[in-house]
C-alpha cells in the first residue's frame, strides 16, 4: 500500500510559514546579538532579552501566515490587501520602538531589526497569496 502526499494549497502555506518565520526569526535574533555586539543596549523600558526577538518574529510570521489564508479565502484581491496590512502593520510595529526606546541608538537597532523582519518575512508570504 502507497501512500502520497498531497501538496495542498494550505498545507503548503503552512510549511512556507513556519520555515520564513524561523529564517526570520534567525535573523533578527543575529541581527540583534550583532548590535548588542557593537555596544547598542536595545532597550525600550528595560533590556529587551535575545529570546524574545526570535518569539516575537515567529508569531508574527505566523499571524502573517494566518493573514494570508484569510485573504486567500475571503479577498477578491489577496495579494494587494496582504501588501497593504503588512506595509501598515509594519510602520506600526515600529512605532513602539521609536517611542520606548531609551535612547537613539536602541531605537534605530529596535527599528532596523523589525524592517529586517518584515523584509524577509512579507514578500515569501506575499507570494503564498492566491492572486
Amino acid at each position: 500500500m502507497s501512500t502520497a502526499i498531497v501538496n495542498t494549497p494550505s498545507s503548503s502555506l503552512r510549511r512556507t510559514t513556519i520555515v520564513v518565520a524561523a529564517v526570520g526569526a534567525a535573523a533578527a535574533t543575529l541581527a540583534a546579538a550583532i548590535v548588542r555586539a557593537a555596544g547598542v543596549h536595545l532597550a525600550a523600558g528595560g533590556r529587551v532579552p535575545l529570546a524574545a526577538f526570535a518569539q516575537f518574529t515567529f508569531a508574527g510570521a505566523l499571524l502573517g501566515g494566518l493573514l494570508v489564508a484569510v485573504l486567500n479565502r475571503r479577498s477578491t484581491r489577496p495579494r494587494r490587501r496582504f501588501i497593504q496590512i503588512a506595509v501598515t502593520l509594519t510602520a506600526l510595529s515600529c512605532l513602539a520602538p521609536a517611542a520606548a526606546g531609551d535612547d537613539v541608538s536602541s531605537k534605530v537597532g529596535l527599528i532596523a531589526i523589525h524592517l529586517l523582519a518584515a523584509t524577509i518575512i512579507a514578500p515569501v508570504l506575499a507570494r503564498r497569496t492566491t492572486r
